[in-house]
Order: structure tokens, then sequence, then C-alpha cells
């Protein structure tokens, strides 16, 4: 967990946000924002899968959201996603593309604004998991870009698209599962397993762009081996070194991909958001950044409760805002607050080689 300390002085942006979220926000900064990637990122597209696989719409999820509501997010409340949005200027997250679906004409409307196609338990590669692969979410994404070009014209959509963002968190689930497949890769393996993630990466990118994408705010990923559920399994309760020597080198190749395709697709521009380097600083400076627990998740069963998932008959905290974590593998609201403030003001230690302020306020 080495890196410099969390910067504080981005704390007094706390308030700010919150007053943001309580306001609705205010007027939108982009025309509209999609989002693509796994439970880091899903507000409520896997409630709308057959099967109880990688859902969160049941309590205590969402106990801190308006009226203590549980809409799918993995989440006490917001996630990550929300908070940027609300930073944008929007209320929270666009809604979840399968909500839309059967209302034709309001899935245009809605469509301008930004649509969520992120789902819980998916990841880059098609193989990780079994609910809405980044493929078919692109898929899905281009559907919308149809009816809506059906809808303003061609001309039109290509720039509203140019001036919307495209947030992409996701990463962490590929490395879970090529974890769970080979838990002592030797170096060789390692570079050959982030290759063939990053290039699969690459690829969604590259289809995004042709369909008009031309900003980019991607999430990395954060140190997962320090999840609940990660320590759980580790005899030694400490962090598991594999899942977060994988994530640190995935981030690395995703920033080098990022400005390779910055320099080669004309008009594009990006930031890489750090969710690594605020989770990592969080856990190395707890109590300056007012937190109690960064072990042990806050709903669950079991050793650090992360040996399940947060169900109705889960135990879960009372303080809330002094956990790190909320379940096994996900970050409280309190959390995605701090990391949604650090990726969109912060410098270059947490985003890079912009930040998402800067990439929103950048004209085309």
């Amino acid at each position: 967990m080495r890196g410099p300390p969390f910067p504080l002085h981005l704390l007094h942006l706390l308030p700010v946000a919150a007053a943001l979220a309580f306001a609705g926000a205010e007027a939108a900064k982009v025309p509209a924002i999609y989002v693509f990637g796994d439970s880091t990122a899903d507000v409520g597209n896997n409630n709308y899968l057959p099967g109880s696989n990688a859902k969160a719409n049941f309590p205590h999820n969402g106990v801190d959201f308006p009226f203590s509501r549980p809409t799918g997010r993995f989440s006490n409340g917001y996630n990550g996603i929300d908070f940027l949005a609300i930073h944008m200027g929007f209320r929270r997250s666009p809604p979840p593309f399968l909500s839309l679906t059967n209302k034709t004409n309001h899935q245009i409307l809605r469509g301008l604004k930004g649509v969520n196609f992120a789902s819980g338990g998916s990841g880059i590669l098609d193989s990780t998991g079994s609910t809405i692969t980044m493929t078919k979410q692109v898929q899905y994404f281009s559907t919308i870009r149809s009816n809506i070009m059906a809808r303003i014209a061609s001309e039109p959509t290509y720039r509203l698209l140019s001036k919307s963002i495209f947030l992409i968190s996701s990463g962490g689930n590929d490395i879970f599962a090529y974890f769970t497949k080979n838990s002592s890769p030797n170096a060789t393996e390692k570079v050959q397993f982030i290759g063939a993630l990053v290039s699969k990466y690459e690829n969604h990118l590259k289809a995004l762009y042709v369909l008009g994408a031309r900003k980019f705010g991607i999430v990395d990923v954060p140190p997962i081996g320090c999840c609940p559920y990660p320590r759980s399994l580790n005899p030694t309760g400490g962090c598991l070194d594999i899942l977060n020597e994988l994530s640190v080198g995935f981030n690395k190749a995703v920033k080098l991909l990022m400005h390779r395709l910055g320099s080669a697709l004309k008009g594009m521009k990006h930031s890489v958001g750090s969710s690594y380097a605020v989770v990592s600083g969080i856990i190395r400076n707890p109590a300056a950044l007012g937190y109690k627990e960064i072990k042990t998740a806050c709903c669950g069963a079991g050793k650090f409760n992360g040996e399940s998932g947060c169900t109705p008959n889960a135990t879960y905290c009372s303080e809330r805002h002094l956990y790190l974590f909320w379940d096994l593998l996900h970050p409280t609201h309190a959390t995605s607050k701090l990391a949604g403030v650090a990726i969109y003001y912060g410098s270059q230690q947490f985003a890079s080689p912009i930040n998402f302020r800067q990439l929103v306020v950048d004209v085309n």
C-alpha cells in the first residue's frame, strides 16, 4: 500500500457532494452519461435477469438510499457512478437499460440524457460471469444510438454523443475469475493474462468510438485483494497480494492503452480515475479520513463479514459512514462519495492525464 498520502484538502469538497445530491444537483454539464461495467457501476440491470445471480435488489442494500429503497445497487446508498453523475450536474446515475426496454418512447427520451448498461458479475472478457457481458452492453448502446438517430437525425446524434461522457468501470471480476483458476501465476502468466484482458478492453473502446463516443471516463480496479472476501480466504487475515498485483498490472496497462488510443483516434479524450489510489489511501490512513473499520464489511456474515453477501438475514452495522466496505466486495456510500470527489476534482494521483472535471469541461 505504498504511495503518497490522501490529500486531505479534498475533504472540504465532501459537503459539496452531499449538497448536490440533496438538491438534485445543478444544470447538467454534459448532454448525457452512458455507463458500462460491473457491480461497481450497476444500478439495477440485474434485477431484470432471471435467477438470483449477482443481485442486490433486497435489504439491507439501499438502507441509506432515498426512502431506504433497495434498487439493485451493491451499496447501502449510492455507488461511485452516482456521485460522478452528481458532480456532472445530474440527480444520480442514468437509469438501467433493462428498465426502459418496454417503454419505447420513454427509452428514446431517457437515452438522450444517458443510460446505464452496467451489470454486476460481468467483466471485460465474455467468459467472465453469467450476466450482461460488456460485448452485450455495447450492443445495447448501439440500439439506444439507433433509436436516438431515428428521433433527431444523424448529425445531431453524433454531436450529442461527442460531448457526452462514457463511463466504464470493469476488470475486477476478470481478475477474480483468473485467480480462481490460477491462484499463484508466474510472471509470464500474469503478463499473458493482462495482455489478453487489455486487448479485449481495447476492442470494446474502439467499438464505442466507432459508434460516436469521444470522451471516456475510465475507473480502474481497486486493491481487490483487500476486500473482506479475499481477506477471509487468507489465514493471516491480510490482503491477498496476488489479487492486488494483478490489479496494479492491469491498471498500468490500461493507462498505457488509453494514452495510445488517445494518440491514434481523432478527437478521443480520456481520464483514468484511480479507485486503487483512493482505497489504498484510506487503508494507509483511515483515521485521518474518518474511518474506523477498513477490514470488516458492514453487512455480511463469517470472518470479516466476508464469507457471505449482504442478505436480508445478515447483520449490518449502524455506523456505516465509518466503514470502508459495505459488503464482502463493495464500498460503502461514504467510500463512493470520497472516490467521486477524488476522481472528479483530484490531482494526477487520482485521475490522469486530466481529472473528470477537466474531461467534462473540455470543449471538442
